[in-house]
């Protein structure tokens, strides 16, 4: 006879989710994702657990209605938590559909006959320097398209760079003033556009540190076969990496933290018709942007509201989900969160505009939910991340639970909503979303985030641009303690609130009862993402590096003597080779594929082999350009690599004190 099975009222949860982790085995077998019918099942069960997790969280635990501290806390967290929950029931639906236009521009590839549309390729530039121009420019001439005129729209009046472009044998714009930013330069050059006897038929855009692959024109303008289509949008692909990756040590094993939204998102929002520019790497019919009278003003982010005017116009957007393009990422934690701090405040601006979801105007109701999406996002999910991170100190400072439940309830509610969406989002963008990198990335940039939100609402006229600084020296450590100091108080608060209550009785409150499991769970959650975020404040150094390099042979030159050797580590001005030894000093050539014999000197010796400096002449160094930004691959880490990811995390933690030791130098280099 069996003996009965009492699994207790924590174990009788945990089966609840034990099916989920069922079908996270057995569902990568069976679901594809660019079908709409298991999409929709995903995600519907996703609606289903969400709901369900909010009914609950609102009948059940919060503290009794009336004026008290513990009602007002727990009210503001739920409040939160539910607009957060309302913004992921808005992605479900979003992400039920998916759409790839690959077949399609391969199917209408030169759908234009004899003559190709002419194209007008604008760089809009204002402080760049030239290393991040002229890759852009060369790589722009390199282009497959014939019927192309490349135009460098300079708003910081340099003569060098005019110089340059006269030297390169492409067009060189300034206006007089820099009023409306990037908008309105690019509305500058538009007019002179509109002026000429045979103007171009489109016009693409590109970031002053963008480089096009070389199919960028010919793969994109195949979508215009639809003569509705007014504006094709390319994802953005980053050869170098972002400060999340670099500073956690995690380049090569988890990818750019744009890769769900470029790659996952906005293929789906081009499901319902709701994708939008992004700015760079875009192209738009000419005759779509005179009928909107150009690029919008009435926002700092001119690319989305341009997708609202040419929808409001009548005009349709599509989304080609290839590596057409890449560029420079924000390399330092202030630009990277003044990057998004300036999205979220144009975001605010454009939801009060003309073009807003609850204005009268000619958008669809896809059009305004599109924008209302967006709005939720930036709204609702930093709040609640830092929220996350302040609440559970208020029970052990001050005895408020601002969630009244036990662990079993937590388990069956919350963890089979955590579990499943988890489970349907990874298998739809094959593994690219982790929790806790995820919680370190939205919490970096939570305070001005959400202070750019409510002024956006609140005030949303009279902000300047703010330019994402590119480039610069990056060859030291540099501690952003500005940026640090509100984690290092959030994780010193919760460490002595955990610890108080540990060692006194004073603070070890009871009337949490089991609560104070979760409470107990819900900090050291915290104290790892605070710990995380506070490593990501400290920016390593950085060399130029191509992620997509692999080993490749070559043969070194010395005089009479000739030796076969691997090219291990490529950049524009150095090269590490493996398989043989020659004197520092040593001048040499080296026979790379591309880019010819290419003169070399020996820098210093490797325990496998050498690093050498190149030398290569102005027409060699356009063909390094070439070779590293415009062949038609795709730069960067596309999917998670989870076991080399934990590695190279321990790596980074273990690395810690000697970063400590480095950082005393640099606090003389602080950055405010």
């Amino acid at each position: 006879m069996l003996p009965n099975l009492y699994l207790g009222d924590f174990g009788a949860s945990l089966m609840h989710v034990v099916p989920i982790l069922g079908a996270a085995l057995i569902l990568p077998y069976l679901i594809n994702r660019n079908d709409t019918r298991h999409r929709v099942f995903l995600f519907a069960i996703a609606i289903v657990f969400a709901i369900r997790y909010a009914w609950w969280r609102t009948t059940e635990t919060i503290a009794p209605v009336g004026w008290t501290v513990d009602f007002l806390a727990s009210g503001l967290l739920l409040g939160l938590e539910l607009m957060a929950i309302v913004s992921s029931i808005s992605a479900f639906f979003i992400l039920m559909r998916y759409r790839d236009r690959s077949s399609d521009s391969d199917l209408n590839a030169g759908w234009w006959g004899e003559e190709p549309p002419k194209v007008a390729l604008l760089i809009a530039t204002y402080n760049e320097e030239l290393e991040v121009l002229e890759r852009t420019i060369i790589g722009s001439k390199a282009l497959r398209h014939p019927e192309k005129e490349i135009m460098v729209l300079d708003d910081g009046r340099r003569d060098w760079l005019r110089d340059y472009c006269e030297k390169q044998g492409v067009t060189y714009i300034r206006r007089p003033d820099n009023k409306h930013a990037k908008a309105g330069n690019i509305n500058h050059t538009l007019q002179l556009l509109w002026a000429r006897e045979r103007p171009p038929d489109y016009v693409a855009v590109l970031d002053a540190d963008f480089v096009p692959h070389r199919g960028f024109l010919s793969r994109t303008l195949a979508l215009f076969h639809d003569p509705t289509v007014g504006l094709v949008q390319t994802p953005q692909h980053f050869f170098n990496a972002d400060p999340i990756q670099h500073n956690l040590g995690i380049s090569r094993s988890y990818p750019d933290e744009q890769r769900f939204f470029f790659d996952d998102m906005q293929p789906s929002r081009d499901g319902w018709g709701v994708a939008f520019c992004c700015g760079t790497s875009s192209i738009m019919r000419l005759d779509a942007l005179k009928d909107i009278g150009g690029f919008p003003t009435d926002s700092i982010t001119e690319d989305y509201m341009i997708t609202l005017c040419l929808q409001n116009a009548g005009w349709q957007t599509a989304y080609l989900n290839e590596p057409l393009t890449e560029g420079l990422a924000p390399e330092g934690l202030k630009e990277y969160v003044t990057q998004r701090s300036r999205w979220c405040l144009g975001m605010m601006q454009i939801a009060r505009s003309r073009v807003g979801p609850f204005r009268k105007n000619g958008l669809r109701l896809r059009d305004r939910w599109s924008v209302i999406d967006a709005s939720l996002y930036w709204i609702t999910t930093f709040p609640f991340r830092v929220a996350a991170m302040v609440f559970p100190l208020l029970y052990w400072y001050g005895n408020i639970t601002v969630v009244d439940a036990s662990p079993a309830d937590v388990v069956t509610y919350f963890g089979c909503f955590f579990v499943w969406n988890l489970m349907a989002i990874n298998l739809m963008s094959r593994g690219n979303v982790v929790p806790i990198l995820t919680d370190v990335s939205q919490l970096l940039g939570a305070l001005p985030i959400t202070r750019a939100a409510f002024v956006g609402l609140v005030q949303p006229r009279g902000h300047p641009f703010s330019v994402t600084a590119k480039g610069g020296d990056r060859s030291r450590i540099v501690v952003q303690w500005n940026m640090l100091a509100p984690f290092a108080i959030l994780l010193g608060l919760t460490v002595i609130g955990l610890l108080l209550g540990l060692v006194t009785d004073r603070f070890a409150f009871n009337d949490a009862g089991e609560g104070k499991w979760v409470i107990l769970f819900w900090t050291i959650y915290n104290m790892i993402v605070l710990t995380l975020t506070i490593i990501a404040c400290v920016e390593l150094p950085r060399r130029e590096r191509h992620v997509a390099d692999t080993p490749e042979r070559i043969t070194f030159k010395f005089g009479s003597e000739e030796k076969r050797m691997w090219v291990t580590s490529l950049t524009q001005n150095t090269a590490r080779l493996r398989g043989g030894h020659f004197d520092v000093g040593t001048y040499g050539k080296i026979d790379l594929p591309g880019v010819g014999e290419l003169p070399v000197f020996v820098l210093a010796q490797t325990a496998d082999g050498m690093r050498v400096e190149l030398m290569p002449d102005e027409e060699q160094r356009d063909a390094l350009f070439m070779r590293f930004y415009t062949e038609d691959n795709t730069p960067g880490i596309s999917v998670v690599d989870t076991w080399n990811m934990l590695g190279d995390m321990a790596r980074r933690i273990s690395r810690i004190s000697r970063d400590k030791t480095a950082g005393k130098g640099a606090a003389l280099d602080r950055k405010d």
